[in-house]
């Protein structure tokens, strides 16, 4: 089993220190390339080296500044493709435009199928992700798609004597199923909460389901952006919950009002993934945990190359 196409990890500007740590796992060291940002808000992309006949996999999350940072994915795509590159996978960690996957409203734009369209034109072979807001977004595209998940990654953390009486919380419906995922995963009862929306921005709790009463929450989400999840923490606590509540959020966009409604002091801590790169004052903050995907990632990118399986992988993150 194998290739004699070479193995190659790129990175875009994005986040670099994860592509970093994946080609150190793999004991590949990480191609050369530059990104430069022009004077006139234009983006310039170059390969350093040579790629003819390569297996690429470029590394890079579309995170704020998004069109920024997927315009740079694009132009490294079609920059591979016209080097003679075997095959092209883009690694998006963070997808986006994930929110937006469906018409809510007549005249909407989908734009997370604009994205899926934009990749596949530019000739990108695979196309690999995390935790996406809706798993549906995978038929989007008509090339291979591998939907990992951070669930086994951010859940190891709270595999811990203290969490022994705690329980995962979904923040509404919409989200049980992964929640159930986290739930079955550790061994813990699952809760529910029930939202109800009081404007186009704004919705408030309606009614917990489960038990919570003298239980440390550990609510999920798949993204942190504005906070509004935070919303919700005081309710749980009125609810019997204790004041210590946790969260476990695949990737933290985090807006600065979500920081803000992190100094709540019910809220114990914060656990995130490193699908997005952080600035030095969110890796410090007292109250936020980041934990890495990538040696997961490297996992799975080596099988990808050598054409082993990965469904193991995936399933156990499925729970």
């Amino acid at each position: 089993m194998g290739t004699h196409y070479p193995l190659r990890i790129f990175a875009g500007s994005a986040n670099r220190p994860l592509a970093e740590a994946v080609a150190q796992i793999l004991n590949t060291p990480l191609g050369r390339c530059t990104t430069t940002h022009l004077k006139d808000s234009e983006t310039h992309v170059i390969i350093d080296e040579v790629v003819r006949d390569q297996d690429v996999f470029i590394i890079q999350p579309c995170s704020r500044p998004v069109n920024d940072n997927l315009m740079e994915l694009l132009l490294y795509v079609d920059a591979f493709r016209r080097a003679s590159a075997h095959e092209i996978t883009a690694v998006v960690p963070y997808y986006p435009y994930g929110r937006q996957e469906r018409m809510a409203r007549g005249r909407e734009a989908i734009s997370a199928k604009v994205v899926a369209n934009m990749l596949e034109t530019l000739g990108v072979a695979r196309v690999i992700y995390f935790d996406v807001h809706a798993p549906a977004t995978q038929a989007f595209f008509d090339v291979p798609v591998d939907p990992l998940s951070a669930l086994t990654v951010l859940a190891d953390y709270f595999k811990k004597p203290e969490f022994a009486e705690a329980a995962i919380v979904s923040p509404d419906v919409g989200r049980a199923k992964f929640a159930s995922r986290y739930a079955e995963y550790l061994g813990l009862p699952l809760v529910l909460m029930h939202k109800r929306r009081e404007g186009f921005d704004r919705t408030r709790v309606s009614h917990v389901v489960g038990d919570i009463k003298d239980k440390i929450p550990i609510i999920i989400d798949d993204v942190i952006a504005g906070g509004s999840v935070l919303d919700s923490i005081n309710e749980l606590v009125t609810a019997g919950a204790r004041p210590e509540v946790h969260l476990a959020i695949t990737h933290g966009v985090l807006l600065d009002s979500a920081l803000e409604r992190l100094e709540n002091p019910n809220i114990k801590k914060l656990v995130i993934s490193d699908t997005i790169c952080q600035p030095e004052y969110i890796r410090n903050h007292p109250k936020i945990e980041i934990c890495s995907v990538a040696n997961l990632l490297a996992q799975v990118i080596w099988r990808i190359y050598v054409g082993s399986s990965i469904g193991d992988l995936i399933e156990k993150a499925r729970g």
